[in-house]
C-alpha cells in the first residue's frame, strides 16, 4: 500500500506508536495523535521537546522553521528556548549564497523570539532538488501551567485566531507565483506570499494572551490537513466529540480565491498561523476581547461536545460530518 504525500495516516500512525513505543516514567506527555510536543519532567518544571521538518516551501525556509517548530512550543503554555537544525542541501544547486542565507533567516527568526541555534547538521544531500530542514525546537513550562490537547473539557467553546488558511496562503503563492501573477498580478501574489509576516505564521503572540486572560484547557496548531484535521485531532486526543459552525468560520478573502482557482476546500488547507483554542465558556468573552484588543483577531466558531456526538460542522440548517482530509489540500497543487 502506498501513502500519499502528506502526514502518515493517523490510524496507522496510532497503530506504530502503540506497538513500538516504550516511555520512561519522566515522559509526562509523549507521542500522541493530536499532541503538539513532548514533556518530559524535570524537577520543578517540564522540558517541551518538538520536531518539525519543511519541506513545502524553499523559499524563507529558515523562517519557516523557526516559528512552526516555536508554534508547537507555544500550544503547550511553553517558552521555546533552543533550536536544533538538520539541513539538506540539494546536490549541484548549493551555492555559498544560499547557505548563507538560510543562516541569516535561522539567525534572525531566533534572535526574534529569544531563542538560541544551539546545534544540529549540515549537510549537501544526493537525491534531493530543494533544501530540506528539519527542526527540533526546545522550550520549558512550570508544572502548573501546561497545557495539553487533551486537556479539552465538554462544555468548552472553541475559539479560532485570525483566519484560515496563513501556511496554505503563503505556500501557494510561493509554489505557484509565476502561473498566479498572469492570472492576478504581481501584487496579489506578493501579498499573499507576505503572510508568513502579516498576518503572520506565528501564533506566539496568541497564545501567551489566551493563558494571561482565561482558563485554558487545550490550544492546538492546525498544520497539516487544515482547520478540519486540526479539529479531528483534538477531539481525538480529548477523546471528545465536537461542533463548529461553517459560517463562523473566517476565511481570508485570499485564501478563497487560491482555493476557488485551484479547486481547494479551505477547511483543508495547510493552517499554521492560526491557534484552536479550548476554553471555560465564562472566559471566552474576556479572552476574545483581549486577542482583539492586542491585534489578533479571534472568533467562537463551535462547542466541545461529548464523544457520542461525534465531530459535526453546521451548514446553514444542515448539522453534517465534519470533513476527513486524507492529505492536506495544498498536495493538489503538486499533482
Amino acid at each position: 500500500m502506498l501513502f500519499p504525500v502528506g502526514k502518515l495516516p493517523s490510524d496507522i500512525l496510532a497503530k506504530m506508536l502503540k506497538s513500538y513505543i516504550s516511555l520512561d516514567e519522566r515522559v509526562k506527555v509523549g507521542p500522541s495523535i493530536g499532541e503538539d510536543a513532548a514533556a518530559v519532567d524535570m524537577g520543578d518544571r517540564y522540558l517541551l521537546l518538538k520536531t518539525d521538518p519543511i519541506t513545502f516551501v524553499a523559499e524563507d525556509i529558515g523562517t519557516y522553521t523557526v516559528r512552526i517548530n516555536a508554534n508547537d512550543i507555544a500550544t503547550m503554555g511553553g517558552k521555546p528556548l533552543w533550536l536544533l537544525t538538520s539541513i539538506l542541501l540539494p546536490e549541484k544547486h548549493t551555492t555559498n549564497e544560499l547557505v548563507e542565507e538560510i543562516f541569516r533567516q535561522l539567525s534572525f527568526a531566533c534572535k526574534e523570539i529569544g531563542v538560541s541555534l544551539c546545534g544540529g547538521h549540515t549537510e549537501i544531500t544526493p537525491g534531493i532538488d530543494r533544501v530540506i530542514i528539519v527542526g527540533a525546537m526546545i522550550g520549558e513550562i512550570k508544572k502548573d501551567r501546561l497545557i495539553t490537547t487533551s486537556g479539552a473539557k465538554i462544555g468548552d467553546d472553541i475559539l479560532l485566531t485570525k483566519a484560515i488558511a496563513v501556511e496554505g496562503i503563503s505556500v501557494i503563492a510561493r509554489r505557484k507565483g509565476r502561473d498566479l501573477e498572469a492570472v492576478f498580478g504581481s501584487g496579489f501574489v506578493q501579498r499573499c506570499k507576505g503572510f508568513i509576516e502579516r498576518p503572520g505564521i506565528s501564533i506566539l503572540k496568541e497564545a501567551e494572551l489566551a493563558v494571561r486572560y482565561g482558563d485554558i484547557h487545550s490550544m492546538h496548531d492546525p498544520t497539516e490537513g487544515g482547520l478540519a484535521t486540526g479539529l479531528l485531532e483534538i477531539a481525538c486526543a480529548a477523546d471528545v466529540g465536537l461542533i463548529v459552525e461553517e459560517e463562523r468560520i473566517p476565511v481570508f478573502p485570499e485564501c478563497q480565491t487560491l482555493c476557488r482557482h485551484y479547486e481547494l476546500d479551505p477547511l483543508g488547507l495547510i493552517a499554521s498561523g492560526s491557534l484552536l483554542i479550548a476554553v471555560n465558556p465564562r472566559d471566552t468573552g474576556e479572552v476574545v476581547e483581549a486577542l482583539n484588543n492586542n491585534g489578533v483577531p479571534a472568533t467562537k466558531i463551535g462547542k466541545i461536545l461529548s464523544k457520542e456526538h461525534g465531530l459535526k460542522i453546521k451548514r446553514g440548517n444542515e448539522v453534517l460530518e465534519l470533513p476527513v482530509f486524507d492529505r492536506d489540500e495544498v498536495t493538489k497543487i503538486f499533482d
